[in-house]
């Protein structure tokens, strides 16, 4: 055998040859003219033996600045939290990580309660009636709560505030292409939504009001005066929220939101250079035949004992095309079965005091940041755990100079807001010590006498 992953023997390719009635691989490719076709090598390095080949993808790993072993400051939706050892034992499980989608609920009970008890927490925190089995990411739950709302209301304009993460915020404009949607943003005041253009863009024609809590800046959002502001034509009212800051802030659910959505990435999901996450989706009970994907729901069997099973699937590939409210085939079971199992050994008491940990660490580091020469706090709403500050240079050549002290940075804002040039969003999560804080002050104030 040649390849140890492309189990082919000669015999096998004799047989596939004999088959197509071809003598070679070669005039597989007949058909394609020769004018057209690569002629000689690729320009790649030759391929390496097993041991070289691990060793080399080692070294290679080994220059990538990791959580483990800097102290990280960047957040702006993928973020550093502590993930309980229990959470890798039981997703390790075979029955778990193997698993696909629980058609026959007869054999798939423990996937199926795993993932019920994921939509009950999401419920719990988000003060909604009902949650799906999970979506793909935070993104793509926004981005398909803006096309139910829009089916749901009959309505094409969708607005948004830019307070929300702009690669959610771009994710939302690809899909309302497809559905033909218009998409208007709201600018914003302190750190937060401007109320005064967020109710002069919304009229009749209004399908809902998007915004996120707390937003992509840290601040925390006046959901009780956009809720009436969204209601205000009927439209519905989605929030877009951080999870672990639901442990200790009012849900979106007792201001009136119709739609929650967000990353559960925060709860036993590790950074993992960007992904995979794992999207929830809640709403109230009166859109539960409108919202995307699966949900778990409980029964009972013929002898009255407690089981599980899909139901209300709305997608295609379960009911006719024209029907499905979402083309979404797929979950993410495996991480919506860590959040479920890191929210459940921390506890309604540790998520409480995890989010109240980001508050109070993130705001030490706010106060000391403040008194920093050459640096400024720009904001002065209330924030959960980012924050914005003014930088005297450049971001990233800022960044540079933390990382040589072994510090992660803050998101340069000006990627995605020019008017934001020589501002850093800093993000502070539970895991991060005083010396650590401590020690991004003296690197930024070394990087400002510098």
């Amino acid at each position: 055998m040649t390849y140890r992953y492309l189990p082919t023997t000669a015999e096998d390719r004799k047989e596939m040859f004999a088959a197509l009635g071809i003598s070679n691989i070669s005039e597989l490719f007949a058909d394609i003219p020769e004018s057209v076709r690569f002629q000689g090598e690729l320009q790649i390095p030759e391929a390496l033996a097993e041991t070289e080949l691990t060793k080399h993808m080692g070294r290679l790993a080994g220059k990538n600045s990791n959580a483990l072993e800097y102290a990280c400051f960047l957040g702006a939706g993928t973020y550093d939290h502590y993930i309980p050892s229990v959470v890798n034992h039981v997703i390790s499980r075979s029955e778990f990580y193997t698993a696909y989608t629980p058609y026959q609920p007869e054999i798939s009970q423990g996937e199926l309660q795993a993932i019920f008890e994921f939509q009950t927490m999401i419920c719990e925190l988000t003060g909604m009636d009902v949650a799906n089995s999970s979506m793909y990411d935070g993104p793509t739950a926004l981005a398909e709560a803006a096309a139910m709302s829009a089916g749901k209301m009959k309505r094409q304009k969708i607005v948004v505030s830019r307070a929300v993460h702009p690669e959610a915020r771009a994710i939302l404009l690809t899909n309302a292409k497809g559905h033909g949607l218009e998409v208007v943003e709201v600018g914003c005041e302190n750190g937060v939504t401007d109320l005064a253009a967020l109710e002069a863009a919304v009229d009749e024609a209004t399908a809902s009001v998007v915004v996120q809590y707390p937003n992509f800046f840290g601040g925390l959002e006046d959901l009780a005066g956009i809720e009436k502001i969204a209601h205000k034509h009927k439209g519905l009212f989605i929030v877009s929220s951080n999870p672990v800051a639901l442990g200790i802030l009012q849900p979106p659910g007792s201001f009136g939101a119709d739609v929650v959505v967000g990353d559960a990435q925060p709860f036993g999901i590790p950074m993992a250079y960007g992904g995979p996450h794992c999207g929830y989706f809640a709403v109230k009970k009166e859109l539960m035949r409108q919202i995307p994907g699966r949900i778990v729901g409980q029964t009972k069997d013929e002898q009255g004992r407690r089981g599980f099973v899909l139901t209300l699937q709305a997608r295609e590939q379960h009911i006719r095309r024209e029907k499905a409210t979402s083309n979404i085939c797929s979950n993410q079971a495996l991480n919506a079965l860590a959040a479920s199992v890191a929210m459940t050994a921390l506890g309604k008491q540790g998520v409480q005091e995890m989010a109240m940990l980001n508050i109070q660490k993130a705001q030490y580091a706010k106060q000391q940041l403040a008194g920093l020469a050459g640096y400024e706090v720009v904001f002065t709403s209330p924030t959960f755990n980012e924050f914005v500050i003014k930088t005297p240079g450049s971001v990233g050549e800022i960044n540079k100079s933390l990382l040589q002290q072994k510090i992660i940075g803050g998101f340069d804002l000006a990627n995605e807001y020019p008017e934001l040039d020589g501002h850093m969003l800093l993000a502070v999560t539970e895991l991060r010590t005083k010396e650590e804080i401590d020690q991004l002050v003296q690197g930024l104030e070394g990087a400002y006498r510098a």
